[in-house]
């Protein structure tokens, strides 16, 4: 067993960098793609892998907006549920479709191939960009099944501040408390990508920021796999999770 990777728990999956929205939030910046998505079935069997060597607890996938590519959503999810991973969590900014038939079928996909929880990504960024009165029809959706849903906000310097944006994002939420949809804990924008061009003056000049969401390279704890299906410094489209497990070092 590689001892940088002796506690490896959780297994995240960035769907796509394709988006339907184009926040001014957003760590990942223009989110600029070529229509690159992940390879699922690859992405299911490193899942069986991973349970098999290690007492996984909790899998997630997001983006990008993970919904423009639904199949292999489910094909992780799938696996997951099969392989006995307790949470199998989702983000999403809700809006992947127009049609309200796909909606309603993607929501029902999702809870039958096993996703527990839905973390909708909803707030004064996204509903800058994202058509809300769309995102309640897939909100609704998903009330109709078994998953756990929840509105999932970016706060601006943190959750008190009483800046405009966090205003508009109360607002916000109030419309999705009104439909019995409660609120995470939500994030704490960080500064990159676009928060760093659009929204430099929340942030104190000079002052060091760390991001929440960096891994102590000496102990993993989660795999996170990009698009292209690079993790750890392979590739399991290419090669095998467990030998890249092993071949892993920290840089």
């Amino acid at each position: 067993m590689n001892p940088y990777l002796k506690n490896l728990n959780r297994i995240e999956f960035v769907i796509t960098y394709a988006c339907t929205g184009r926040c001014k939030h957003c760590s990942e910046g223009s989110h600029t793609s070529d229509g690159e998505f992940i390879d699922g079935d690859a992405a299911a069997r490193m899942v069986s892998r991973l349970c098999s060597a290690f007492r996984i607890d909790s899998l997630m996938t997001f983006g990008g907006e993970p919904l423009l590519y639904p199949d292999e959503v489910c094909k992780i999810h799938a696996m997951a549920r099969d392989m006995g991973i307790l949470k199998r969590q989702l983000i999403t900014n809700g809006y992947f479709s127009k049609d309200e038939e796909k909606i309603r079928d993607v929501a029902a996909k999702l809870a039958e191939s096993g996703v527990n929880a839905v973390l909708l990504s909803v707030d004064a960024f996204h509903q800058e960009v994202v058509p809300i009165e769309a995102v309640k029809i897939f909100a609704a959706a998903v009330q109709g099944t078994d998953i756990y849903l929840r509105a999932h906000p970016a706060w601006l310097v943190s959750v008190e501040d009483d800046n405009p944006y966090n205003r508009k994002t109360r607002e916000i939420l109030n419309e999705f408390e009104k439909m019995g949809i409660g609120v995470s804990e939500g994030n704490i924008i960080f500064p990159c990508g676009n928060a760093l061009e659009y929204l430099k003056d929340y942030f104190k000049p000079g002052e060091e920021y760390s991001n929440p969401y960096d891994e102590n390279p000496e102990d993993i704890r989660s795999a996170c796999v990009s698009p292209n299906g690079d993790v750890l410094g392979g590739n399991i489209c290419r090669t095998d999770i467990m030998d890249v497990i092993e071949n892993y070092k920290p840089v």
